[in-house]
């Protein structure tokens, strides 16, 4: 309806995501699930009751999870889980984050166990060289049951609202190496796309996607992988 086009937020980035990895013959339609509407019964599980006691139906409803790490690489601090998870020793916080954009939330700073703030337009080397040496410490410091990863690519160049500078080479190499730290330790991992301002974001994340199955870190019979960092080549010198 236009919407859109009042908010710098493209909405039809996840489609588009879809479309590409279709295309590079990576999905099938047979492979999509697609979300039902929801039940009382389900509606129950994601809200009320206290919000679900603060959101902590991870631990109660998945067998053999009693322990996870968030690992949040968006451009802005994480302050929803931080809040969700403050006090909550079964959850470590790795925030990385521009530390003069929003939302600036001292109180929920206090839940991030492993807090890294970057300044304006970090570039690649430095922002990759941070993220690594701090998700190897992370897990020596919790090795959890599950991470999920939180990819925002509002941490591009050009991005308003982030205002980083790293490259679309720099985020699928920064996918890569989280991927082959934290599968390099035997831990399953979530990745959602999270934030991301510019249309080009969804062509670099179905390239990360690509480049992640390509060097066997996704999929039903990926290998067992070594922590230690790639050679291999992520990407031609330009994105489309």
């Amino acid at each position: 309806m236009g919407l859109e086009k009042l908010h710098p937020f493209d909405a039809g980035k996840w489609g588009k995501v879809i479309s590409f990895l279709k295309e590079e013959k990576l999905l099938s339609d047979g492979m999509l699930v697609e979300a039902r509407e929801a039940s009382d019964e389900d509606l129950l599980v994601v809200h009320t009751r206290r919000y679900l006691n603060e959101l902590k139906f991870l631990f109660e409803r998945v067998e053999g999870i009693s322990r996870a790490t968030i690992v949040d690489l968006d451009a802005h601090q994480g302050n929803g889980h931080e809040r969700d998870f403050m006090g909550d020793k079964r959850v470590y916080i790795m925030d990385v984050y521009n530390r003069h954009i929003y939302p600036g939330d001292r109180f929920a700073k206090q839940a991030i166990r492993r807090k890294v703030e970057l300044e304006w337009g970090t570039e690649d080397d430095e922002y990759l060289d941070k993220v690594e040496r701090n998700l190897q410490k992370a897990l020596q410091e919790h090795l959890p049951d599950v991470v999920v990863y939180n990819a925002g690519t509002d941490i591009l160049e050009g991005d308003r609202l982030g205002g980083l500078s790293i490259s679309p080479q720099g985020i699928v190499k920064r996918d890569e190496l989280v991927f082959r730290v934290v599968r390099g330790r035997q831990v399953p991992i979530l990745m959602v796309t999270s934030g991301g301002y510019q249309k080009r974001t969804a062509r670099i994340i179905a390239d990360s996607i690509l480049n992640l199955y390509s060097l066997g870190l996704i999929g039903s019979e990926s290998p067992r992988v070594s922590a230690q960092n790639s050679d291999t080549p992520l990407l031609p010198p330009e994105v489309p």
